[in-house]
């Protein structure tokens, strides 16, 4: 069992270090608000994986996924909030917005951090095809099929967790640099249009 774990958590871990919407929602807040409400982000978008979690473990997130409406309607949410979150980032950089303190950071850069990292992930569709069609062939064979599931959920939150987080403290060390106008506007830039594309991947993307 613990062969098919280590075996799990290999490919667990591919997947969360590639690049997506998590990393970009992670990246605007980090810059403009600071590690501490890049933190919370990361912490809401843990939260939408074990409400993901959940609803696989229940079954729900198969119906979810075997649903073309029920799968449309939230990807086009999803799509949508990602939308959102890049033309705020551009307005903001358009506007020459100076990055607001840490105490003020929730309210100048577009509301709670924890709510907008728990709602793009819960948003992403995306998670639900990849829990109920990845995950059950990765599941310790030893294991009831729920236990497994749940487990292997739980190691991936924990591994997202700890790769955004270590992301965010990085870019932590480095905001004085991104702190500069030039700069933050460029930045700004770069992750509106960036959000945007995966908006427009999301909403275009087949089930």
């Amino acid at each position: 069992m613990l062969t098919e774990i280590i075996a799990a958590a290999g490919v667990l871990g591919l997947l969360t270090v590639v690049p997506g919407p998590d990393m970009a929602v992670v990246t605007k807040r980090a810059v403009s608000s600071g590690w501490r409400d890049g933190l919370r982000t990361v912490g809401g978008i843990t939260a939408g994986l074990l409400v993901w979690g959940v609803l696989t473990v229940a079954g729900l997130a198969a119906v979810l996924a075997a649903s073309a409406l029920a799968y449309t309607v939230v990807k086009l949410l999803g799509a949508a909030y990602l939308v959102f979150l890049g033309v705020q980032a551009l307005v903001r950089s358009r506007k020459g917005e100076q990055p607001p303190a840490d105490a003020l950071g929730a309210a100048a850069a577009g509301g709670n951090p924890w709510r907008t990292g728990l709602v793009s992930n819960v948003l992403n569709p995306k998670i639900a095809v990849f829990y109920t069609g990845l995950l059950p062939t990765l599941t310790p064979r030893s294991l009831p099929s729920h236990l497994g599931m749940a487990l292997l959920v739980l190691l991936h939150a924990a591994l997202t967790l700890i790769w955004l987080g270590g992301y965010v403290m990085v870019l932590a060390k480095a905001r004085a640099f991104f702190n500069k106008p030039r700069v933050r506007r460029a930045l700004d830039r770069v992750t509106g249009v960036v959000l945007i594309g995966f908006g427009l991947k999301v909403a275009t993307a087949d089930s």
